[in-house]
Order: C-alpha cells, then structure tokens, then sequence
C-alpha cells in the first residue's frame, strides 16, 4: 500500500471521537482522543522514541488519540486499500503493550460502544474492571457499522487472529 498524508478524520471516526469519554476514576475508558491525527512528524517523532530506533519512521501509522499513561491508539496502515477505515486499530502502550483490538473502524465503534477503549481492549489482563456500555458511543456505531454489532471479546480475538504477527513486526523495529 502507498500511504496518503491525508490527516483527516473518516466522518465516523470524528463523530466518535466528538463523544465525551468518561474515566470515572478508572471504571471508565481511559482515552483522550485527538482532533486530528498526529502529523506525519509527530507521528515519526514518536515512533522513534517509542521503538528506540532513530531510523524507524511513523509512516504505518495514523495515530488518533491516547490513553493517560501516554500509550497510542492508531490505525496501522497494513492492508492494500488506502482507506483509513479499513485499516486495522492497534495500541501500543507507554511501557511497551502492544495490540491489534479491532480489524477496522467499524469493529472499533463497537468496542467503544461496549464501554472499551484502546488500553482496555489491548490489556484485558491488567483490569478487573467491567466495562460499561456507552448509550452515545453505541448511536454512533449503529449509525455508521450497521450489523457489525459483537461482543468486544469477540472483535478483540477477531483482530488478533487476522493480524497474528503485529507485535513481532513491532518488536523487530524496537532497539
């Protein structure tokens, strides 16, 4: 696939991420979404830092919003089509998590709706929280993922099966 520089978001995402995202000291998704994606320097910048390879650039990546420890939400450019939306959502986490949660847009307006944000679905493991599903978030997933609607385990073990082998492409980058 041939990036675009196009730092726009798709209409679904913008209206997702218009939506306010409730912490609720910590029983609530921990996300702070962008109004843009980064651009294609900021992008690199952190790429570089975070795999500590000063070579790596940020060009798979169009990162849209972040959790409070600083980890990124992103769609990895990794598919043929040049949609955005087609793109898989991945996370990779301040201390170094990394995770595909969602094949596409329309799965990851789902896993908000189901009350997950990117840390969430990507650490499962490290929360005993129980998510809370998101009247808002699910208005904006019916609207523009229509019949796309499963249970966010589900859509968290769909991504990682059709993209096994994120996190080794990642680590391979890593100094």
């Amino acid at each position: 696939m041939t990036p675009t520089d196009d730092r726009s978001f798709p209409i679904a995402l913008a209206a997702a991420m218009a939506e306010p995202f409730d912490y609720a000291d910590g029983d609530g998704i921990d996300f702070e979404p962008f109004d843009a994606f980064l651009s294609a320097e900021e992008t690199t910048d952190w790429f570089r830092a975070w795999t500590g390879n000063g070579e790596a650039d940020g060009d798979a990546f169009r990162v849209f919003g972040k959790d409070g420890s600083g980890g990124y939400a992103a769609f990895w450019l990794v598919r043929p089509e040049p949609a955005v939306a087609d793109q898989p959502v991945v996370f990779l986490g301040s201390e170094g998590e990394t995770g595909v949660i969602a094949r596409d847009l329309g799965d990851f307006l789902w896993l908000l709706a189901a009350g997950l944000g990117p840390w969430e679905a990507a650490t499962p493991y490290d929360s005993d929280r129980v998510p809370r599903p998101d009247v808002q978030l699910a208005a904006v997933a019916r609207q523009f993922a229509p019949g796309r609607r499963q249970s966010a385990a589900t859509l968290v073990e769909l991504a990682g099966r059709e993209f096994p082998d994120f996190d080794d492409v990642v680590m391979e980058l890593c100094r």
